[in-house]
């Protein structure tokens, strides 16, 4: 069964696209079939895919727009080894044009039926905001997964996230759920993170995952040469990181299948 994860927080630099793009490839790197799905008019995680954003024929937008399939719009990355529904500053012109459409929350929910099952997994990447694109990121979704760094602030933003999700699993998406809370560039040195990442663990519990994703140079790196860490260097401190998360995705995915079978 597919399983649709958007990766969402309304603040900006904790990590989003990077953990999209690198949790696909490790992903794609054991084997599964994965979509990344680029919902950000920035279009990064295009680019940091290996993507070029700026010469696209289709993307996310005329998908949304009901201008083209999923299927017509996908493009392969074959050096990051899964596909990409693509987007550029046209997606700003789609999510205007939404508004006033009937409807408008669900238009990729509608738009990924007749393709999702060709894939174990779909990453949405959204942008820093709770604006109609990352609406229909969620109703499309089965789980959220919040990427944040442990600072000041961070508690602040993510109670207003969570007020949202269960806004839509109210109203609109009985199946989704918080995926869980991934804590990035970490920085063991500074107190203020200990303190925060002690305050998640103790307010969320096993939601929190286990893994951590550390301050890391060749990370950001990577995004500039239009690959993903695995690829742009594997053995570095983020790439070893981001395939562990991918081993805790998929060992948590397969406990919570035993525990439904």
């Amino acid at each position: 069964m597919t399983k649709i994860i958007t990766i969402a927080n309304q603040k900006g630099g904790v990590g989003k696209t990077t953990t999209t793009v690198n949790l696909a490839a490790a992903l794609a790197a054991t084997k599964r079939r994965i979509l990344l799905i680029d919902m950000d008019p920035q279009g990064n995680a295009t680019m940091g895919s290996g993507v070029d954003k700026q010469s696209l024929k289709l993307s996310v937008c005329d998908v949304l727009l009901g201008d083209a399939t999923v299927e017509e719009a996908v493009i392969h990355a074959s050096d990051s080894g899964f596909d990409v529904l693509p987007a550029n500053a046209d997606l700003t012109a789609a999510e205007v044009q939404l508004v006033t459409r009937i409807g408008r929350e669900k238009q990729l929910e509608r738009a990924l039926e007749k393709v999702q099952n060709g894939y174990d997994y779909i990453l949405i990447d959204c942008p820093p905001s709770l604006n109609m694109l990352t609406v229909n990121a969620l109703v499309a979704s089965s789980g959220v997964l919040i990427p944040m760094q442990c600072e000041y602030y961070a508690l602040e933003g993510l109670s207003s996230l969570l007020d949202t999700i269960e806004q839509i699993r109210v109203s609109v998406n009985p199946n989704i759920k918080l995926e869980g809370l991934l804590r990035t560039m970490y920085d063991p040195r500074n107190n203020l993170s200990n303190d925060v990442s002690s305050e998640l663990v103790e307010h969320f519990g096993d939601r929190v995952y286990r893994t951590i994703i550390p301050r890391n140079v060749r990370l950001a790196e990577a995004p500039s040469y239009g690959q993903p860490i695995m690829q742009y260097d594997k053995t570095s401190r983020g790439s070893m990181a981001y395939l562990a998360l991918a081993g805790e995705v998929l060992r948590r995915d397969a406990k919570q299948s035993h525990y439904v079978n």
